[in-house]
């Protein structure tokens, strides 16, 4: 990669407005070589915009965005990317679409050669750019492209012989992948990543983490996982009512920066507002008295000349809790010598388990072991080819598909959506909890097309309190939440005395709400207690005494 000044990329004074509302308002910001920055803020504050309107995918109203010449830019936006037509392996090859046309220009010279005079000027001249283009190759290291691909491939959850599958063979989640595996190969200036951790198991995410924190570029991305960001970022940038606030360290330190700078502005305000309040008072004491008419106007002009602290308005925050859970039998649900397959792939063999009241279980697993499986089948909605699945007398289950959010009717408007499920509820009812969800006034009547991707994971979880349960099943509940509509779904989970089993990726989000662990295997399902951290170092443990 081509050398670069410190600062690459400039942010000048941008603005985008849609109707009355300022997406942003003035807002600018530097990106440096070598910065790790995470882009936070609430679901809808312009997160996924801002990355298209650096990469030029985006217009915007006003402002500029300067960058050197030499920056190129690698997006990967949270889905829609779909390829086909090549095999796993010959796909990500076109990330090197450089010097796989030098090879091709190679490859056609020295067929030219067989045709020319070997005496001519011509076979000379060729034979003198074949020699430029090979020393070329080996400066680009071309010999090591193919370890190169499989490495990065290996490292995103693929299997050696899944290379020469063709693309379209593999589901929504590994063609990001695959777009994912594209772009840090080609090693762009700018990586440009959207929610890159939403479709990664966990031992997928870990090797994306140690491969960006030795990334030679900068990166610029989005995150609602606090622990991947504390891992990799050294700057923050948060979108927050139309503006842009810049803060030096990872997740961690940007949210105590954040507290600190309100606390500190409030304290100015107050002290302003104490200052001017005592000027007012002593004009309106003494404008009257000719002795001290003079000093009057003279704190007149003062306070006309004072710049005014606007204390920052604070962002609506999700909270609500789920209803009370009806009561339920001593055994919620269980699976008994459960066999799934899909055609020739058995995906799960003997499965038992017993699902108790009140249990709190992370499902965790390799790629490919099942996890979205088991969950869809102990929800009743997967079929399976042998064995049994019981559901306890009294069990009321709620299921929260991985793409819920993508299934709902994006003809319909919030408020309709709410009312497909919300039997027995009026309008009062049904708005309360969309509001609680931070669907207001008007809101209500957005359709489900124009929403983001968190607003629709906002609504999909709505539906789930529209109706009573004593059992929850949760297929990445957090994917595309903000930071506090995260919390907020932990607070719930952690009040709720129901029983629920969640198949997540976000440690920092279930570590402190669950005490067993479903581990999922094409063999078997066993059961730890403890939360995934403990399940983790039991892993360590046990491949340490394999090792000694």
């Amino acid at each position: 990669m081509a050398a670069f000044s410190p600062a690459m990329i400039a942010l000048q004074n941008i603005t985008l407005q849609y109707g009355e509302r300022y997406l942003y308002k003035e807002i600018s910001a530097t990106i440096s070589s070598h910065d790790r920055i995470g882009l936070v803020g609430s679901n809808g504050a312009g997160k996924s915009t801002l990355l298209k309107v650096l990469c030029g995918r985006e217009e915007f109203d006003a402002g500029k965005v300067d960058k050197a010449n030499y920056v190129t830019f690698g997006y990967l936006p949270q889905d829609g990317i779909e390829m086909r037509g090549r095999t796993l392996f010959k796909e990500t090859e076109t990330a090197f679409a450089d010097v796989l046309g030098l090879q091709a220009k190679i490859d056609e010279a020295e067929a030219r050669l067989d045709e020319m005079d070997t005496s001519s000027e011509e076979f000379y001249e060729t034979l003198e750019l074949i020699g430029a283009w090979e020393h070329r190759l080996e400066d680009l290291d071309a010999g090591k492209l193919p370890s190169r691909i499989e490495s990065v491939l290996l490292g995103l959850g693929f299997s050696s012989s899944d290379m020469n599958r063709q693309t379209e063979e593999f589901s929504g989640g590994w063609q990001m992948r695959i777009a994912l595996a594209k772009l840090i190969l080609a090693n762009p200036s700018l990586l440009l990543l959207d929610e890159p951790t939403n479709h990664l198991d966990v031992t997928s995410q870990l090797w994306l983490e140690n491969y960006l924190k030795k990334y030679e570029g900068s990166l610029l991305m989005i995150s609602h996982d606090r622990g991947f960001l504390d891992e990799i970022c050294n700057r923050t940038f948060e979108l927050s009512l139309g503006s842009l606030y810049t803060y030096t360290g990872n997740y961690s330190v940007y949210e105590r920066q954040s507290a600190e700078r309100k606390e500190l502005q409030l304290k100015a305000y107050k002290s302003q507002q104490k200052e001017i309040a005592q000027a007012e008072q002593f004009i309106n004491r003494f404008k009257a008295k000719a002795s001290k008419a003079r000093q009057a106007q003279s704190r007149v002009k003062a306070l006309d000349k004072i710049e005014r602290i606007v204390i920052d308005k604070e962002e609506d925050h999700v909270s609500f809790s789920f209803a009370p859970p009806p009561h339920s039998s001593q055994t919620v649900a269980k699976l008994s010598g459960l066999c799934k397959s899909y055609g020739d792939l058995e995906v799960i063999r003997d499965a038992d388990i017993r699902i108790e009241r009140g249990d709190r279980i992370a499902v965790v697993g390799v790629n490919g072991a099942g996890k979205t499986t088991i969950a869809k089948i102990i929800a009743g909605v997967e079929p399976f080819q042998s064995g049994e699945r019981e559901l306890g007398g009294a069990t009321q289950l709620s299921y929260f598909a991985q793409h819920q959010a993508d299934e709902l009717d994006q003809n319909l408007t919030v408020l309709e959506t709410m009312e497909e499920v919300a039997e027995g509820k009026n309008g009062t009812s049904i708005r309360g909890i969309l509001g609680t969800f931070l669907f207001r006034g008007d809101d209500v009547f957005k359709k489900v097309k124009v929403l983001s991707g968190g607003e629709r994971n906002r609504l999909a979880l709505a539906k789930m309190l529209a109706r009573p349960a004593n059992f929850l099943i949760l297929d990445e509940p957090t994917n595309h939440l903000d930071m506090r509509s995260q919390d907020a779904l932990q607070s719930a989970l952690k009040d709720y005395t129901g029983a629920y089993l969640i198949v997540t990726h976000n440690r920092a989000f279930i570590d402190p709400i669950t005490s067993k662990v479903l581990e999922v295997r094409k063999d078997g399902l066993s059961l730890f207690p403890g939360n995934v951290t403990d399940y983790l170092n039991h892993l360590e443990q046990v491949e340490s005494r394999k090792q000694n």
